[in-house]
């Protein structure tokens, strides 16, 4: 295959370039960038994207009530369960709950939930299940401070994502100067996503040995022309799954990412699969 963003700078970051904590036994971390108590100046923001951590919390454990605020929080749960609550919502039992409040608490294979924390939230996540919960924690930072705290979720079949890329979050309408109502009804420019107070972007595809997935930058949202795109391979196949970006020579292989650069919206990149299982691949697209 021949490359087709010849303008398009491709730099991989490592997965042995991220930082890696564990704590108490009960936590498994690893950061995309600067996060905690690990600093590189390399890794400190790319775009809107700031915080991009992979996790496994063991059963029974997780991170208790503590605060945020002024950025948009999102987790995308790989396998596993987690339980989740916030000062946005009345906190919920952690026994066998209602189905409106498991809806809102519980968030398993497939599910993303996504918090604005703005002025100012307080949650916790936490795993009561037996086995391990994998998944990504990501954060963006919003186009403007002060926004009022906000809490959604979704979910996306894998299904779905075998077929091709899946968008998950995109800019709320109205951008940094919507309404009180637009606001309010939180519509998204993507239908089908959830919306984010940032000129932002995430997919997920699932990718097949062999098979090939076409991102299109920007995804027609936003105004900027000119754009950058994080894709990041998660640790989901015991190392077995790996990618090549635009037909370059380097091959990503998990725990991997690579930052893209220099990139128009409207620009294809390709993303192909070319290890021994199929890849579970996230795009992260901004200006």
């Amino acid at each position: 295959m021949t490359n087709t963003l010849r303008h398009a700078k491709i730099t991989p970051h490592l997965s042995a370039a991220r930082g890696h904590a564990t704590h108490g036994g009960w936590l498994d971390t690893y950061h995309s960038f600067s996060f905690a108590g690990w600093h590189n100046p390399d890794f400190t923001q790319f775009g809107a994207l700031r915080v991009l951590n992979e996790d496994r919390v063991k059963g029974n454990s997780g991170f208790p009530t503590h605060p945020h605020n002024n950025y948009e929080i999102f987790s995308y749960v790989l396998s596993g369960e987690l339980t989740h609550t916030d000062s946005t919502q009345q906190k919920k039992t952690t026994g066998d709950e209602t189905p409106e409040s498991d809806l809102f608490c519980r968030i398993r294979r497939g599910d993303m939930q996504f918090t604005t924390a703005g002025t100012g939230v307080t949650h916790s996540e936490y795993n009561y299940g037996r086995e391990p919960v994998h998944f990504l924690q990501i954060w963006a930072t919003p186009w403007k401070r002060g926004l009022a705290p906000r809490y959604d979720r979704g979910h996306w079949a894998d299904d779905d994502k075998r077929a091709g890329f899946v968008s998950l979050l995109s800019p709320l309408k109205g951008g940094p100067d919507a309404t009180l109502a637009q606001e309010k009804a939180a519509e998204p420019m993507i239908p089908g996503t959830m919306a984010i107070h940032a000129d932002f972007v995430m997919a997920a595809g699932i990718i097949a040995p062999g098979g090939r997935f076409e991102w299109v930058v920007g995804a027609k949202v936003g105004e900027a022309a000119k754009r950058k795109v994080y894709v990041h391979l998660p640790m989901t196949k015991g190392g077995k799954a790996k990618i090549r970006l635009d037909g370059r020579e380097d091959v990503l292989g998990e725990g991997d990412g690579a930052f893209v650069e220099g990139v128009n919206a409207g620009d294809k990149l390709v993303v192909e699969s070319v290890g021994d299982a199929e890849a579970e691949v996230i795009v992260l697209d901004t200006a």
